[in-house]
This record gives C-alpha cells, sequence and structure tokens, in this order.
C-alpha cells in the first residue's frame, strides 16, 4: 500500500494533520497502536490557545468546541494570601483560551475521520520507519495479526517520545536537550462545580496548586508534590484539605466533592532537533515535551502540524518544498520559545525542595512585578494566550 503521507500516531496531533490534509486533497494514511476507546478516553490537556482553536475552525473541526468550550479571558494568580488576575484580551489585542479537554478534540477529530476523512487503523503498531533518508520511506507496521508496509513520500511522527519515529533519525544527527523537575503534579477530577470562573494558579510555602475545570460540573485540580508520589496515599480529605490551604484566600471557598479520579504526573521538559530528516518529520510530543504548567504541549503540537499542513498542501500543489525545508527551523523557534515560558511559570510558582528563602523572595519580586508591571503581565498573557502562528 503506498499514500503520500503516512502519519504514525492518531492523538490530536495526527488527527488535526491529516484532517488538513484531507481537506486540502493529500492522501494520507493514519496507523495508530492503541484501541479507539483508549485513544478518546486518555486523559491530557484541557486548554486551547486562539490559535489552536483556529486550526480546528479551518479543519471543520470545531462546532462542538464552539458549542461547549468555556470561554476564558484570563487567569488569577495567587499568592501570600493575595490575588491578581491577568487579563488576555486586553493585553494582546483580543486573544484568548478556551477550557475544552483533549479527549473531547480527539473524540471530534475522529467522528469526522471515520465518516468522509482519510484512512484511520486502530490497533497497527508500528515497528520501524525505514528509507528515512530516501524519497520513498516504508513503515513497517502489524494490524489485525497480520505484517503490513506502507510506503509513503512522507512520513511524520506524531506518536510521542517513545514512538519508533524518533527512532528513524539517527544518532548522530538527533540532538536532544532534556531538563528533570525535582517535583510531580498529583492531578485530580471531581464531581463538583469549579469553585472560580477561570484558572487559578497559587505560589505557597506548602507547593504549588492549580485550579481547572473540564465543564461547569467537573473540576479539575492538580497539587505539587514530591517525585515518587503514590496517588492512593492521598485519600480524598487529605487532598482537599491540603487544596485549601494552598488557594488560601479571605473571602474565598473551595467546593468539595467526590473525586472520581487520581494520577501523579512527571514534571520534565524536552527538546529533539531536528524535527526533519529526510522524508520524516517529527511532530508534537515526538519532538517536544514541556511541563503542563504553561498549558503547551497541546497547543505545540497543533501548531507544529498547522505548520507541516501548509507546507505539505504547498509542495502537493506546486512541487515547492521551501517551506517543508523549513519546517524544522520554523517550528523550533516557537518551540523554544514556549519551553522557555513553561520554565519560568513552572520555577516561579512551585516550591523546590532545597529551596531557600532567598530564592522564594526572588520569585515573590517576579510576582509583584507581573502585578504591577503592564510590560510584565503583558508578557505572559502573550505567552499564555498563545503566540500567532507565521
Amino acid at each position: 500500500m503506498h499514500t503520500t503521507v503516512g502519519i504514525i500516531g492518531g492523538g490530536p496531533a495526527g488527527l488535526l494533520l491529516s484532517r488538513l490534509l484531507h481537506r486540502a486533497g493529500v492522501d494520507c494514511v493514519v496507523l495508530e497502536s492503541r484501541d479507539r476507546a483508549y485513544v478518546e478516553q486518555r486523559q491530557r490537556a484541557g486548554i486551547l490557545e486562539q490559535s489552536t482553536v483556529d486550526a480546528l475552525r479551518e479543519a471543520g473541526a470545531a462546532a462542538r468546541l464552539d458549542a461547549e468550550g468555556l470561554v476564558h479571558d484570563g487567569v488569577e494568580l495567587r499568592w501570600e494570601g493575595r490575588s491578581h488576575r491577568i487579563d488576555f484580551p486586553s493585553l494582546t489585542d483580543g486573544r484568548r483560551v478556551w477550557v475544552y479537554a483533549q479527549t473531547e478534540v480527539v473524540k471530534d477529530l475522529v467522528a469526522l475521520q471515520l465518516a468522509d476523512g482519510a484512512a484511520l487503523h486502530f490497533g497497527a503498531e508500528v515497528h520501524s520507519v525505514e528509507g528515512a533518508d530516501t524519497g520513498r520511506p516504508t513503515i513497517r507496521y502489524s494490524h489485525d495479526g497480520q505484517d503490513s508496509s506502507l510506503t509513503c513520500n512522507y512520513v511524520v511522527g506524531c506518536d510521542g517520545f517513545h514512538g519508533v519515529t524518533r527512532a528513524a533519525v539517527p544518532e548522530g544527527v538527533r540532538r536532544t536537550y532534556e531538563r528533570a523537575y525535582p517535583y510531580s503534579w498529583l492531578g485530580i477530577l471531581a464531581d463538583v462545580a469549579p469553585s472560580c470562573a477561570e484558572l487559578v494558579y497559587a505560589h505557597s510555602p506548602r507547593g504549588f496548586a492549580l485550579h481547572s475545570m473540564r465543564s461547569p460540573e467537573v473540576s479539575r485540580m492538580y497539587l505539587q508534590v514530591p517525585n515518587g508520589t503514590d496517588p492512593a496515599a492521598w485519600p480524598d480529605e487529605r487532598i482537599w484539605d491540603e487544596l485549601d490551604a494552598r488557594f488560601a484566600l479571605d473571602g474565598w471557598k473551595l467546593n468539595r466533592g467526590p473525586i472520581t479520579s487520581r494520577s501523579v504526573l512527571p514534571m520534565r521538559s524536552s527538546v529533539t532537533e531536528p524535527m526533519r530528516y529526510g522524508s520524516v518529520f517529527l511532530a508534537g510530543d515526538a519532538a517536544h515535551i514541556v511541563p503542563p504548567t504553561g498549558a503547551k504541549g497541546l497547543n505545540l503540537a497543533a501548531a507544529d502540524v498547522v505548520v507541516l499542513s501548509r507546507a505539505l498542501i504547498r509542495q502537493h500543489r506546486t512541487g515547492a518544498t521551501d517551506l517543508l525545508d523549513a519546517y524544522s527551523d520554523t517550528c523550533l523557534r516557537r518551540v523554544w520559545r514556549a519551553e522557555h515560558f513553561s520554565y519560568f511559570l513552572t520555577t516561579t510558582l512551585h516550591t523546590g525542595p532545597d529551596q531557600s528563602p532567598f530564592d522564594t523572595r526572588l520569585q515573590i519580586a517576579q510576582l509583584d512585578r507581573i502585578a504591577t508591571s503592564p510590560h510584565a503581565a503583558a508578557e505572559l498573557a502573550m505567552n499564555y494566550a498563545g503566540l500567532p502562528l507565521p
């Protein structure tokens, strides 16, 4: 079997790329190792930047997002019993964010793909990508108990850090830059109405906390915890008491309810360069990982595939390869900006295990500056709401 673009990974990046290419008449096939139920249920990001929403609208995949997504025009910072709101539209020329879970984005894209899109194969385990440095690479995979191969003009790896596509870039060419953080997040979903209208980021001597939401009836919250924490060691009452302590603010009350899931998320940063080798392109987590503090993971992946879709469509229609040749450099400029912003927000809001009082005072000084300087507030708002795509 042959296709123009072989896409490995049926998460939001691979599905969005397939949708954009299919609508432009570019032949493609998506291979996803997991089954549909798993793909549609795995919990990940919940904040969509303006550019991501624009891309989903362009792909004809935003009907439910526009009907059910929660538009947010800002975030709230809390520290030392104080609160400060960052207003996005007034600082970003009208850009904002949406609360709409990655699970819902994937459900929307899968439904469209199966209804009128390109081929999408669940349960297709990719074993290798061969001939990356040729004009006709081959994807070797198993599906329905049979070994198969797919030849392509181009291969796009949207299969994450541990996927096989990164291995198609030779070690002598591939460079990976990484940072591990000395803390993790304990994340919960709770069947209780959110206690706030917008996200709350809290700096506390006890550690960081984040109040988010998935819907008007479901809250999503996170606590900074030590690496290696067992979520079972945190019963419901302990979680709610700790959230109460970290969010503490006069006149504000945290709603409590049944916790339906809990998990621990390690924090790390990673960038692999280049994002292209021959006929193979990396996108999303296959190329970069950010700590979740800045809500950049899904949005960076969407930006990658928007840039790549434009390049592939241009090559398909005109034969020009200039945008394909520039893909890695174009994306990496945005990736490193997002990495820096995520690092800045993470290290400003979290309390390290060996943190000194001097370090804490530096954090407080930075938060004070954001609250008092329109320039500092605008820098945070523009990066959080997402820089426009080139």
